[in-house]
């Protein structure tokens, strides 16, 4: 799959390819701006907005790559509780080993290995990556964790769990004899 979308990717990010063969040994530079245009290359669009950089230090070494992305930024997601846009910092630092080999592998988070008749790293696909791991599995709005949001989602939230805590207060006004039924079910179970 990856392959599928490198190479469609390819041809609409072509400043993401980095000509290796040309960079002398040693540490070299590159910076890119990062917005929803770019996810867009790759058919996402979960975020509302985004701004980011990424900043790539690219050491060539004799018979490998040692490539540190350093990302920086934010995306506009919606919170999965209160459904209200929010902006998500997003911030790290990721090391990745590219070495040579026979074919193309990205199986290994760390280690990235690409055929020996390469001659140029494409890392738009690594780069959208990061960013796309890089952000929570849940997204809450900061307002929710600290109790001051204030929405119709948030509202029938509470009105929720009010019912829910009232029909458990009549629970306990059950006749007794329930319990020992429940007892009886347990019981059989273990």
């Amino acid at each position: 799959m990856h392959a599928q979308i490198h190479s469609f990717v390819m041809s609409n990010l072509k400043q993401f390819n980095i000509p290796f063969i040309g960079l002398k040994q040693g540490k070299h530079s590159f910076e890119y701006e990062i917005d929803n245009k770019f996810f867009g290359e790759f058919g996402f669009n979960e975020f509302n907005d985004s701004s980011l950089n990424v900043e790539l230090i690219f050491d060539k070494k004799n018979t490998l790559f040692a490539l540190t992305f350093n990302v920086s930024g934010y995306v506009t997601v919606d919170c999965d509780i209160s459904l209200e846009p929010y902006q998500q910092d997003i911030k790290g630092n990721f090391p990745l080993i590219v070495k040579f080999g026979q074919e193309y592998n990205d199986d290994n988070d760390e280690i990235l290995i690409i055929p020996h008749e390469y001659c140029e790293l494409d890392v738009s696909q690594l780069i959208y990556e990061l960013i796309i791991l890089s952000v929570p599995t849940k997204k809450v709005h900061p307002k929710v964790l600290d109790g001051t949001m204030d929405s119709e989602a948030l509202k029938k939230l509470r009105e929720l769990e009010v019912k829910e805590s009232n029909s458990s207060e009549n629970e306990e006004n059950i006749d007794p004899r329930w319990d020992k039924l429940k007892n009886l079910i347990t019981e059989k179970k273990t």
